[in-house]
């Protein structure tokens, strides 16, 4: 047990403020099925987590995960919100990743992100981009930024599936339904194999590429701890276009 502290000391007064008020509580009103959890620490260096999203809880249930199996995570978030006072100081404390999405060139969007793996951080990436649109809550077409990541440091991305923070908040509604007490289920996968991409130029077909893959390898790890039978094709979602646009 005394290496699973070994992370811990690179963390600021906002993260550690998170983990005194969160982690009982999630500890106390969660129960936990986790399956595959030697998987997050087969390597020493930075990882990127790819994983479904069924809720505004799921987070938290992640976060858990991740934070259990001393890989304390750093998650990804629009640049905008660091300039909020106050929320700005705790999460850049909290070493949280501002993601540039006004930047015109796709790499300086998640440059810090890199910047987290390179130095051994955790970095958790939702592939998606937003909470699933599909009905029945399978994965949907993802976005390239994981990949990009993963392309752009060589470092293991790990695939999580999760299922049942949709039970405490469901997607897209207002409410929080946290006892009775809910079962958390997550499955952790081994690292999802990119090295015959890692010779080819990053171009939209290599990373459209490497993105399917990851959205296999979390949906076919979702199959094995829900019920149901994914769709042939993952749902393909874009925003509407405002007018104008």
């Amino acid at each position: 047990m005394a290496g699973r502290v070994r992370r811990r000391w690179r963390l600021g007064w906002g993260y550690r403020l998170a983990v005194i008020l969160l982690w009982p509580l999630m500890t106390v009103l969660t129960k936990r099925e986790w399956t595959g959890t030697e998987n997050l620490n087969t390597d020493e260096g930075g990882i990127i987590v790819a994983g479904n999203h069924i809720s505004w809880f799921d987070p938290l249930t992640i976060a858990h995960l991740l934070w259990n199996n001393d890989r304390p995570p750093r998650f990804l978030a629009k640049e905008s919100v660091f300039r909020i006072p106050i929320v700005g100081r705790v999460i850049t404390s909290a070493g949280q990743i501002r993601v540039y999405r006004e930047t015109t060139e796709a790499v300086a969007a998640v440059r810090d992100a890199i910047d987290a793996v390179q130095r051994g951080e955790c970095v958790v990436v939702y592939p998606e981009g937003t909470l699933t649109r599909d009905p029945e809550l399978w994965p949907m077409v993802g976005k390239t930024g994981a990949a990009r990541i993963a392309l752009a440091t060589r470092r293991p991305l790990i695939p999580v599936a999760q299922w049942g923070a949709h039970e405490v908040i469901g997607p897209y509604r207002r409410e929080f339904r946290i006892l009775p007490r809910k079962t958390i289920r997550v499955a952790v996968g081994q690292p999802v194999d990119f090295s015959d991409l890692y010779g080819r130029p990053l171009d939209s077909d290599t990373l459209r590429e490497a993105t399917a893959r990851i959205i296999a390898a979390i949906t076919g790890l979702l199959v094995g701890i829900r019920d149901g039978v994914p769709p042939a094709e993952p749902m393909l979602f874009r925003l509407p276009r405002k007018e104008g646009t």
